[in-house]
């Protein structure tokens, strides 16, 4: 049975119009994510747009690759690009971002107190969900600044949509949750006469949370919310404002995964995800996708000939080896055929093993050979080029079965999403350090060879 190819997934276009001000990557890990993002972000540049890449990856490469000593939470301009267009890079400070929202809506004072507390600094530095949700702020904020024609995303590298998609709105939910207004609700009521059974109350129970979380950390999260109990709104509304900047038009997802089955799984579950939620699926970039050499020699055929050429007992030799074959020319016939001529000359593939001159000391030592006195012939050794060209047809076989995999797994994808256009990317022969290698993946990802 055969499928109907997947549509084209054309990048130039989306990246050269104007209305496209925001490219989200997403994926599983060690897909090229963040290779991908740089490239793309590359080659707007090189086509004259004002590009910048935000990449939560901590990885120093990819700041290498574009010959930034390191990346930091401000946009760096990426020296060396060609055309009139611009490339900036900045890779997320999770903690300097938050910093920076505290600072932005804070009083100077009540700022300072939230910095120093040390519930406010372990929140900041490692609280599930924070990286997510600052990756979006400083989207947000870019985008509010209105200084880039387009911004690439780099999402994290989460292990499901849902951690991408949903740890905005779960820290801004916690931030503006039930749990912490209780913890402030003391605080808040002290000094009302209508509230002496209810501070008891909530005494009682912070004492009992204060046995189970330690004393000291109940009072560092009770400070902390007081400072930030003017700010939890904001945080709320600035995720909702992000989600919703997300379904905008102008905004595109492109889904990157590697042609293996898990990695088509995961990239399959974002796709539904992002359709669920309304989200611009802009199609999926399978990257390094693996050829298999001329298609007409399969892996069966290649292993045959490979192991055609490493067996000598299969390989036909000339006349006289007891055992063996004559060999044969490509059209089948022999080479040395048994109703030849007996003195007639012998033509082998293999000029070793080919019979020498008869003089008369060969035919002295002919009568002692091990064939001579009916014994087995010793077997001549496989020639060099032979040998080279075994391994290179179980290179191609195993090349073959790697091509027809991927494909195989590629096309259960199409048929399960086949409104989904795809762009293959082929694989490069190592990794990307420099601007020519990521200008390469740019060319691939458009489709040019």
């Amino acid at each position: 049975m055969s499928l109907d190819p997947a549509p084209a997934l054309e990048i130039d276009p989306l990246i050269d119009d104007p209305a496209t001000r925001i490219v989200v990557c997403c994926g599983s890990g060690g897909v090229g994510k963040t290779t991908t993002a740089a490239a793309l972000g590359l080659r707007a540049a090189e086509r004259g747009r004002k590009a910048v890449v935000l990449t939560i990856d901590p990885a120093r490469r990819l700041a290498q690759s574009m010959g930034i000593d390191a990346l930091d939470n401000t946009p760096r301009r990426v020296p060396g690009t060609e055309g009139d267009g611009e490339l900036h890079a900045m890779m997320l400070d999770m903690k300097r971002t938050f910093d920076e929202i505290v600072e932005a809506h804070a009083e100077p004072a009540r700022a300072r107190a939230i910095l120093e507390n040390p519930f406010y600094q372990s929140l900041s530095a490692g609280f599930a969900g924070t990286q997510e949700y600052m990756a979006m702020e400083k989207l947000g904020q870019l985008r509010a600044g209105e200084e880039w024609d387009l911004i690439v995303v780099d999402t994290p590298p989460s292990r499901s949509a849902l951690d991408f998609l949903d740890a905005p709105k779960n820290l801004g939910s916690f931030l503006d949750g039930k749990f912490l207004r209780v913890l402030m609700a003391p605080a808040k009521a002290g000094g009302r006469a209508g509230m002496k059974f209810l501070n008891a109350g909530m005494s009682l129970m912070t004492g009992t949370l204060g046995k189970l979380l330690g004393g000291q950390f109940l009072s560092d999260v009770q400070t902390f919310v007081a400072a930030m109990d003017t700010m939890f709104g904001g945080f709320r509304a600035r995720a909702d404002a992000t989600y919703q900047l997300l379904q905008a038009p102008g905004t595109s997802f492109l889904v990157v995964a590697a042609p293996e089955r898990d990695a088509l799984r995961e990239a399959a579950y974002f796709v539904r995800r992002l359709a669920e939620d309304g989200m611009p699926l802009a199609g999926l970039v399978l990257n390094r996708v693996h050829g298999g050499g001329p298609e007409g020699l399969t892996a069966e055929r290649a292993l045959s000939a490979a192991e055609n050429l490493e067996d000598l007992g299969i390989v036909d030799q000339p006349a006289g080896k007891a055992g063996l074959r004559n060999p044969r020319d490509t059209t089948g016939g022999a080479l040395n055929s048994p109703e030849g001529p007996a003195d007639s000359p012998v033509t082998s593939e293999y000029p070793d093993l080919a019979p020498k001159a008869a003089d008369p000391a060969g035919a002295r030592n002919a009568d002692a050979s091990p064939a001579a006195a009916g014994g087995t012939p010793p077997e001549a050794p496989l020639p060099e080029a032979a040998t080279l060209a075994a391994g290179l047809l179980r290179l191609h076989a195993e090349r073959a079965r790697r091509r027809d995999r991927e494909a195989r797994t590629r096309d259960r994808f199409t048929a399960l999403h086949p409104e989904v256009p795809v762009v293959e990317v082929p694989a490069l022969a190592g990794d990307v350090h420099d601007l020519t290698g990521l200008r390469t993946v740019a060319q691939r990802l458009a489709g040019e060879d």
